[in-house]
């Protein structure tokens, strides 16, 4: 029975699953839910995760969500080439690393990219707001630094978990603008990452719809997609100077409070 994913290619969430199944070398159908962004619900893929987020994961009758749930059940169903390294705290600062990215990089990026593609802000407000992501990112990329060492990999030696996990973000990063230096440590660590033909697969993917995304702002303001605000999003926005944008997307109701992206 063919293993599905259930994903968007601009999802760092389902690109961390995408790239632990081609590391491991198993195969898998990736599928878009229906009308993604919309609003609209796709039952089919409403039974997988009834949060209506991506990725998801279907493996005959088992279905899983959540991308660190959806990683913790490849590693526990495919364990070799292990992702995970050997010891507890290896174990632990990997999925620490995870954890940063996920809930404090992946909010940088996306609110980057309500001003470039989605025209939330421009001007002066659009300008404090960037100026904000910048200076997190460089916080994040001395952190990213310091766990990094002078190992090839985070994990040391291997490839690994929390590789995964950090070049879908870098990559997004790089299109914003504000990746690392390709000279510094990190910007090095993110040419070999790229090297790999798992994550080149999933960034060849992104790209791809990147590339389609010039006026998807239209899309926005005549209501045919609507921009998710979650959480880690939400907070993000409001502390860096974006509470006005959040409050103007309420008004055009174009703004939803749940996610279809992770």
């Amino acid at each position: 029975m063919t293993l599905i994913v259930y994903e968007h290619p601009l999802s760092p969430y389902a690109q961390k699953v995408k790239i632990a199944l081609d590391e491991k070398g198993v195969a898998y159908e990736a599928k878009m839910p229906v009308a993604i962004g919309s609003g609209q619900p796709d039952r089919e893929f409403l039974k997988s995760n009834p949060r209506g987020e991506v990725p998801s994961l279907i493996d005959g009758e088992a279905a899983i969500f959540d991308s660190t749930i959806i990683l913790e059940y490849i590693e526990d169903k495919w364990p070799a080439p292990a992702l995970l390294p050997k010891t507890p705290l290896a174990r632990a600062q990997a999925r620490t690393i995870e954890e940063v990215m996920d809930t404090s990089f992946e909010p940088i990026n996306w609110g980057l990219g309500e001003i470039k593609w989605f025209k939330r802000a421009e001007g002066e407000r659009a300008r404090t707001i960037e100026a904000r992501a910048h200076a997190q990112a460089r916080g994040i990329y001395e952190w990213l630094t310091r766990h990094l060492g002078a190992a090839p990999w985070f994990g040391g030696e291997t490839f690994g978990w929390a590789d995964l996990s950090v070049v879908p973000y870098l990559n997004g990063a790089r299109a914003n603008g504000i990746g690392p230096s390709e000279n510094s440590p990190l910007g090095q660590w993110l040419i070999r990452a790229n090297e790999r033909p798992s994550v080149a697969k999933s960034a060849g993917a992104a790209a791809a719809v990147a590339r389609s995304m010039t006026q998807v702002h239209a899309a926005i303001e005549s209501g045919l997609f609507k921009r998710e605000y979650r959480d880690h999003r939400l907070e993000w926005m409001i502390r860096s100077g974006g509470l006005d944008v959040v409050l103007e997307g309420i008004k055009k109701d174009n703004i939803r409070f749940s996610n279809e992206l992770r």
